[in-house]
């Protein structure tokens, strides 16, 4: 009998799953285990580069190579399909966004007497890892830090937490800092000149009351299919730019040559847009803000679109309307799209390009949807949380 057991996949939360099912943190699939509980090292195991890994919750994935993160990735879509008990389609090879992508991060802060710590939050804990180096955000976010060091102990209470949201746009950085304390003249100048001298796109604070603008010298947008679209304070916008292309090239290759499309959970237009310049679009966003944002950008861009402001978990779209469409994108939330679903199923839409961040709700959806007729044609995986185990992706169906 072996006194080693082999490291054969990685679980959903990351640990190493060995062939005799134990679950192993920080193993890497090829890795060995020994009796002890030791590690040896395999092909698919390397250096994580990061000084805060594996106590930062910002990845969970760092001591993986890129050909295991991208079967784990594979994996996790076909366990959740295979669940639901759908027939796997064609998986295509997963598309991974390189280091220091990320254009948005969510930190939390922390003063402690006249020391502020600010970084990710360590896993499966309330407590920060005070952020040294990072090598998942851009570099244009992560230069913020050390400087938000230095200017949140004048807006954060003694042993009190803050939320800092951070987004690259096209002017800058968009910050937004949430449960601080900002009152004054003082404090409102400490803010401008914060903003002016590290070239922010806006300044927006959250004491509770909803986000307040600080600092704005021109409208902050972000460009989507070659349109200019102005941002709402806090709005969605996909993790990586390249992350968004490999979905958006995704989904404009399941729409095919529809000349119509209605567009479900819509934001800002990220799918909506590029589709725009080939065919009639109609989007369809529950969120006031982003809704108004894109129907004003469409209106100065001159783009073949409708904008339907509506909640599609109150009011979903029915198989007559939908019949209209010779396509249907859909990027709903994390919880999927449940109530979308038996419409759309029940519709004689040719084609729908599904865009999901949660393979379990995804692929309850696609039950649905091939319970009523549709075929899963393809799945493009698309990791664009470097190293962590969130999965997106995007998928092809049609009647």
């Amino acid at each position: 009998m072996s006194d080693v057991s082999p490291v054969v996949r990685l679980a959903g939360r990351g640990d190493g799953v060995t062939a005799d099912g134990r679950h192993v943190p920080l193993a890497a699939p090829g890795d060995e285990i020994a009796a002890d509980g030791a590690i040896r090292f395999g092909p698919h195991h390397i250096d994580p580069p990061c000084r805060h890994f594996p106590k930062c919750g910002g990845c969970q994935l760092q001591h993986v190579d890129d050909a295991a993160y991208s079967v784990f990735l594979v994996d996790r879509i076909a366990g959740a399909l295979i669940a639901q008990g759908i027939d796997l389609p064609e998986i295509l090879p997963p598309h991974l966004s390189p280091p220091r992508a990320r254009r948005r991060a969510s930190l939390r802060a922390e003063r402690i007497g006249r020391r502020v710590v600010i970084g990710f939050n360590e896993g499966a804990s309330h407590r920060i890892v005070d952020m040294r180096e990072c090598h998942v955000i851009a570099p244009a976010l992560f230069a913020l830090v050390d400087p938000l060091r230095r200017l949140l102990p004048t807006l954060i209470a003694d042993r009190r937490s803050a939320d800092v949201h951070m987004t690259l746009t096209d002017r800058g950085v968009d910050l937004m800092l949430g449960k601080v304390t900002a009152e004054g003249l003082e404090a409102t100048e400490a803010l401008t000149a914060f903003a002016a001298a590290h070239g922010l796109a806006r300044l927006t604070i959250d004491d509770g009351y909803g986000p307040q603008p600080r600092y704005e010298p021109e409208p902050v947008t972000v460009t989507l299919g070659g349109v200019a679209v102005a941002l709402p304070a806090g709005g969605f916008l996909q993790a990586t730019a390249d992350g968004e292309a490999a979905l958006t090239a995704a989904v404009v290759e399941a729409v095919g040559d529809a000349a119509t499309v209605a567009d479900l959970f819509a934001g800002l237009g990220t799918f909506a847009l590029p589709l725009s310049g080939r065919a009639r679009v109609l989007a369809v966003e529950g969120a006031r803000e982003p809704a108004m944002a894109l129907r004003t950008a469409i209106g100065r861009a001159q783009r073949q679109m409708l904008v339907e402001h509506r909640d599609l978990f109150r009011r979903p779209l029915d198989g007559k309307e939908l019949g209209r469409f010779d396509a249907v994108v859909l990027d709903p939330p994390r919880a999927g799209a449940r109530e979308q679903m038996p419409g759309l199923a029940a519709s004689a839409v040719g084609r729908i390009a599904y865009v999901s961040c949660n393979p379990a709700t995804f692929a309850r959806d696609a039950r649905t949807l091939i319970d009523g007729g549709y075929r899963l044609d393809w799945i493009r995986p698309v990791g664009q949380f470097r190293w962590s185990t969130h999965v997106e992706l995007a998928a092809a169906f049609s009647r």
